[in-house]
């Protein structure tokens, strides 16, 4: 989706079974009444958002990403010890996915966070929790690594597109999720390397994220 996003986003963790895998697609399913039902009543209550100076901000985390990720720093660490994940992979998806807005949704249904798709959600769950948003995105991404050998890039494109995707040639992806793995690979090189600084990332804001991190930015409370 070539534009910044507002209330929408690049879509993640695809369908139930990631045969083909467009994150895109979500868009045609049919959710269930109940799950409506439910995810309404769960979208009003609180969100757990834990206060800027409660974070525990750890150096593993790489400075090239914005203030919003920066916020979720001692979270993300702590996610990534759970799930043995790199903390700049983490951040990477988040900060392309919502920009760090725990209330992102996009067009398709994508939630929080991560921008989970509601069939990743048990039934009580409050898809807007972080910790539960986190969860279920971080479960998804963890398979998407372990198909793909390790290999971030093809991770990558499985948490966007499918992880059925992983399986296919790169000519064949849709073209969201290789705008995804073009913007997502080297901000987590960059991450990873050590930079100060991530040309990437500047470019990804400036094409899609100027917008969303606005958002971002005022939900978390940061703007003065």
């Amino acid at each position: 989706m070539p534009r910044a996003r507002t209330t929408t986003s690049w879509q993640t963790a695809a369908s139930p079974e990631e045969d083909y895998g467009s994150g895109c697609f979500s868009g045609f399913m049919i959710i269930p009444l109940s799950v409506i039902l439910v995810s309404g009543l769960l979208a009003s209550l609180a969100l757990n958002i834990p206060s800027a100076e409660n974070l525990q901000m750890n150096k593993n985390l790489s400075p090239i990403f914005t203030a919003e990720i920066q916020y979720w720093s001692g979270s993300i660490v702590r996610w990534g010890n759970a799930a043995g994940l790199d903390p700049n992979l983490i951040a990477t998806i988040m900060q392309i996915e919502s920009c760090g807005n725990p209330r992102a949704k996009s067009s398709a249904g994508a939630l929080g966070l991560f921008q989970v798709m509601p069939f990743h959600f048990q039934l009580l769950d409050n898809p807007y929790n972080p910790e539960t948003n986190a969860e279920r995105g971080l479960a998804y991404l963890k398979r998407s690594l372990e198909t793909a050998n390790g290999n971030a890039r093809l991770a990558l494109a499985g948490y966007n597109g499918g992880i059925g995707l992983i399986g296919r040639t790169e000519w064949a992806w849709p073209a969201e999720t290789k705008r995804y793995v073009q913007f997502g690979e080297p901000i987590y090189s960059a991450a990873r390397s050590g930079s100060s600084s991530s040309e990437a990332l500047q470019n990804w804001y400036v094409q899609y994220g100027v917008s969303l991190c606005r958002q971002a930015n005022r939900q978390l409370g940061l703007t003065q």
